[in-house]
């Protein structure tokens, strides 16, 4: 999953997208309220959640959630702030955000309540996804080849989300790395490509041959 942090304070920031990235999510931090939801607004289709600081410089968090919500963006939000009182509460998660966390936090916690939004929206969207004789629950985070649990690393198993949501679609290189990576991603690494030889390697093992790559385009999933 892709997540953008909205956060202005640097420290901060930095150290939850440096500790979300080693949970194998993809993350851009940004510190300006206004460039954020200028992103979200752009790229809404890029990001599956989003960490918004309530008390931003130059457009308060509030305003941003809202903003989002009237112009249709339904990404999962996650209120940050120092205000613990139940009004700010209320006000918080009354403008759109789904979840208030309020600071100082321990990353465990921010990390629970990723999980806990992730499987809400899986729970309604895709508790299982079947491709042949693949099987990936979303909710356990795992993928199996005619009952086998296959040995996936967390980056590996989102990689194989991402082609089960689009079985039988070419998927293009940067499209990949716009869902599975943030904007710091070198477009001239082929990291994304170890770790999808490593994924068919494995299904591959269990005669499975269906991943293709297309050459000078990208990837499909056939069916």
């Amino acid at each position: 999953m892709h997540i953008l942090v909205i956060e202005d304070n640097i420290k901060l920031g930095s150290s939850i997208a440096r500790g979300l990235r080693q949970e194998g999510y993809a993350v851009d931090h940004i510190i300006s309220g206004i460039e954020g939801e200028e992103r979200i607004l752009r790229n809404s289709a890029d990001y599956g959640l989003i960490i918004l600081d309530l008390n931003l410089p130059d457009k308060h968090g509030v305003d941003v959630c809202v903003a989002l919500r009237d112009k249709g963006v339904m990404i999962p939000i996650i209120m940050l702030t120092a205000r613990d009182t139940t009004q700010d509460k209320i006000i918080g998660l009354d403008s759109g955000a789904d979840d208030y966390l309020i600071k100082p936090f321990s990353f465990e916690e921010l990390v629970s309540r990723i999980r806990a939004l992730s499987r809400r929206n899986t729970a309604t969207l895709l508790p299982e996804l079947q491709v042949g004789s693949i099987t990936l629950k979303a909710s356990k985070q795992e993928v199996y080849v005619s009952g086998v649990l296959l040995d996936l690393t967390l980056k590996e198993f989102r990689i194989m989300e991402y082609f089960m949501t689009h079985v039988d679609q070419v998927v293009t290189r940067q499209k990949i790395v716009d869902h599975l990576w943030d904007f710091h991603f070198n477009p001239l690494s082929r990291v994304m490509d170890v770790h999808i030889n490593n994924l068919r390697n494995k299904l591959k093992q269990h005669n499975v041959t269906n991943l293709e790559t297309v050459r000078g385009i990208g990837y499909r999933l056939r069916s």
